[in-house]
């Protein structure tokens, strides 16, 4: 079965967020699970992305990609993405080419290692665990990014999605979210910027944070410093729900309640990206935008 086969492949599972507590749904959140939980056959992921330069920057230095596959037959079905967020860091040198370099690697070693045993003629597993490829792929990355790009540097934010669970590789302050119909929105990556770290050591308040001079700041990115080991978990795909990859053109400008308004009134995630880089814009746009919106119904 795919199920066992997938549960086999990553191991234990590890749930977003064990200690969120629970509350009855109103009237109007039941209706919203209903219309969200449409069943697809075969089960497949919606996927929708959005990107602008802004309103405030003369070129873009941040990079998406996807890459999203259905495979139904007699022998099951399959869900299988690569999505991948990177943004190059401003006032670095090549920040636009190290996102660039960065995600095009991490694409290639997910496919070569991943992709194509799964969907070759034999369909073999990989031969590498998965959190150890995608521990891989940031390295390379790294070097990558080192080589073609000195001096520049970039957040990269990878999510795998095979199945019923997501695992994520997560460098820098690009975010990875889960949207629920329930009214919840998590985010489930860490910040790796001297903001967030005060905030964990209590020495700064949400509010401060926002507005801190060095919010920018980042101590952890993809070809700056020495080697280092990404965040990489696995965590259960939200069903129904979303997976949200987007840079701090949308997350530090417009509120996660905006962001949910915006995602689950839209006709679709193409039409939501399209909504939220818009709404990022109509609030001075200080920075690029990019967004990659995977809707998983089943």
């Amino acid at each position: 079965m795919v199920t066992a086969f997938l549960r086999n492949l990553f191991g234990k599972r590890k749930s977003a967020r064990d200690d969120v507590k629970t509350a009855p749904l109103s009237e109007e959140q039941v209706q919203t699970v209903a219309e969200m939980g449409v069943h697809l056959e075969p089960a497949q992921l919606l996927v929708g992305c959005g990107q602008s330069v802004g309103r405030q920057r003369e070129h873009n230095e941040d990079t998406l990609f996807t890459l999203n596959v259905v495979q139904a037959g007699n022998k099951g079905n399959v869900t299988f993405g690569i999505f991948i967020m990177a943004d190059g860091m401003g006032g670095h040198q090549h920040g636009e080419i190290a996102s660039g370099v960065a995600t095009r690697v991490m694409a290639s070693e997910l496919v070569r290692k991943i992709f194509t045993p799964l969907f070759g003629a034999t369909s073999e597993p990989p031969a590498e665990p998965v959190q150890e490829i995608m521990q891989t792929g940031i390295r390379e990355a790294q070097q990558a990014v080192m080589h073609y790009a000195p001096g520049g540097g970039t957040t990269l934010t990878a999510a795998l999605v095979m199945g019923d669970q997501v695992t994520l590789a997560h460098v820098g302050d690009s975010r990875a979210y889960f949207i629920y119909p329930d009214g919840r929105m998590e985010v489930v990556t860490r910040d790796h910027s001297l903001v967030h770290r005060l905030q964990e050591l209590g020495q700064l308040s949400e509010k401060e944070a926002a507005t801190h001079p060095q919010r920018n700041v980042l101590y952890r990115a993809i070809g700056q410093g020495e080697p280092f080991e990404a965040d990489v978990n696995t965590y259960r795909m939200p069903h129904p729900g979303y997976l949200m990859l987007c840079t701090d053109g949308l997350w530090g400008v417009v509120s996660e309640d905006e962001i949910y308004r915006i995602v689950t009134e839209s006709a679709d995630p193409t039409q939501a990206c399209q909504n939220l880089v818009e709404a990022a814009n109509l609030a001075g746009g200080p920075d690029n935008i990019s967004i990659v919106l995977i809707y998983s119904p089943n």
